[in-house]
């Protein structure tokens, strides 16, 4: 079993932004070839719990769910609207909020919408280097589509986009070891143990 995030930024609903989400995810599901655990997170849900964790560092239930399952991801879709070229606020603020290291040595695949072609260079200046800053493992393909991608003959073109896009995504995350979260809270010592001379030698070096 792989598990596959899509994180789709778009604010209306429905959106071109979700739509390229869905076509990118089932692209990689495809190639994947394996049964695939697909979560989409449209972070326009999650808005005001993405501003509270900034403000207060704590995440709500639900957005902590959201969080902890890209950590656990075998590959993680992520697409933005272009505003001002450059991704949405909404965007890099989730991003911002995800723990050190998570997207370290994940594979990501990016994709981005706009009004006009003109947007896509978007893609490479503002969303890559900010995932290889995060020490993501980014797709070589990212996918833009521009309004007239959506319609005519423009579409068979953004298709072919998509599948080469998404064989590239499933064949970094086939090859990756699935992701072990540890649990923060867990016990990393049992009651036997600190019972035991091992838990009167942890309970000396704190006293030092």
């Amino acid at each position: 079993m792989k598990r596959l995030v899509v994180i789709a930024a778009g604010l209306s609903q429905p959106s071109s932004t979700r739509l390229l989400a869905d076509r990118l995810a089932a692209a990689t599901v495809r190639e994947l070839g394996v049964d695939t655990d697909v979560r989409v997170v449209e972070l326009r849900d999650h808005a005001h719990a993405i501003t509270d964790h900034l403000l207060t560092g704590f995440p709500a239930p639900a957005l902590k769910e959201v969080l902890d399952a890209v950590a656990a991801a075998d590959g993680v879709i992520a697409v933005s609207p272009i505003f001002n070229a450059s991704y949405s606020g909404l965007f890099k603020s989730f991003f911002d909020v995800l723990g050190d290291d998570v997207l370290a040595d994940k594979p990501v695949l990016l994709g981005a919408t706009g009004g006009t072609a003109r947007h896509s260079l978007a893609l490479e200046h503002a969303l890559r280097p900010m995932f290889t800053y995060l020490h993501a493992v980014v797709a070589p393909t990212s996918v833009f589509a521009a309004t007239e991608d959506w319609a005519g003959g423009g579409d068979a073109t953004l298709h072919r986009r998509i599948d080469r896009a998404g064989r590239e995504l499933a064949d970094l995350a086939g090859r990756r070891e699935s992701p072990v979260v540890a649990d923060p809270f867990a016990l990393t010592t049992t009651f036997d143990a600190l019972l035991s001379g091992q838990g009167r030698a942890v309970t000396d070096d704190l006293r030092r």
